[in-house]
């Protein structure tokens, strides 16, 4: 997929990429299906293993010491939660009634862009009645700016493994890009796609399936 916007490029071309969303191909799991107990047993550690595959990496800590370096202040002690409160108080409000859900861990919080509400189906160009809420977060962002956010892209495990995961990537990569447009510093971001590695839900049921392809925005603090 070749992009014309620069900025688009940019983070292409500066953003840890690692994997896409689903082909519907008339296929799903059989009630009777050996591995079904196993998948199920996978979502529970899923659901934690981005949080180590980004925020955990080396190229995170880089990000952080070269944020710090360029005069972005880090965060240290019990300034830390106090500043999350915050901001996890005003995502709330920015957000509300625009499908996008708000969560919490520890220091770390995370939005979840469901498929259906950001997307058209098996489409990764963000659809424009979505920007008001994605500058609603923008804005927020911008104002708390002592974090690195962390951007993935999932699917549920209908189709291929490699159209799931070029989805899946384009449509993390193209949420980063419209927050860059809105101001935020590009060394900020990291952008990853992982098709359908790491489902939140069973994928034998339609239910299930939704749930899983996603967008998922984890605002990590910056610490000193």
């Amino acid at each position: 997929m070749r992009y014309r916007n620069p900025i688009i490029a940019s983070v292409l071309a500066s953003s840890l990429v690692l994997g896409g969303c689903a082909t519907y191909t008339g296929q799903t799991n059989a009630p009777d299906d050996p591995n079904r107990t196993r998948n199920n047993a996978l979502i529970g550690a899923g659901i934690g293993a981005v949080a180590g595959l980004l925020s955990g990496s080396d190229a995170t800590e880089r990000r952080q010491r070269a944020l710090v370096g360029a005069g972005v202040g880090g965060l240290a002690g019990g300034a830390i939660g106090a500043y999350q409160d915050r901001q996890e108080a005003e995502l709330r409000r920015q957000t509300a009634g625009t499908g996008i859900s708000v969560d919490r861990e520890g220091d770390t919080i995370k939005l979840h862009l469901p498929d259906g509400v950001t997307f058209d189906f098996n489409r990764t160009e963000l659809k424009p009645q979505f920007y008001p809420a994605l500058n609603n977060v923008a804005a927020t962002l911008r104002e708390y700016d002592q974090t690195i956010i962390e951007v993935s892209g999932h699917t549920d495990n209908i189709g291929s493994a490699a159209v799931n995961q070029r989805i899946s990537e384009e449509r993390a990569q193209n949420v980063a890009a419209y927050l860059i447009g809105q101001g935020l510093r590009r060394e900020r971001f990291e952008v990853a796609g992982f098709g359908y590695q790491y489902p939140v839900a069973d994928n034998s049921t339609e239910q299930g399936r939704a749930l899983n392809r996603r967008v998922e925005i984890r605002i990590v603090p910056l610490r000193s």
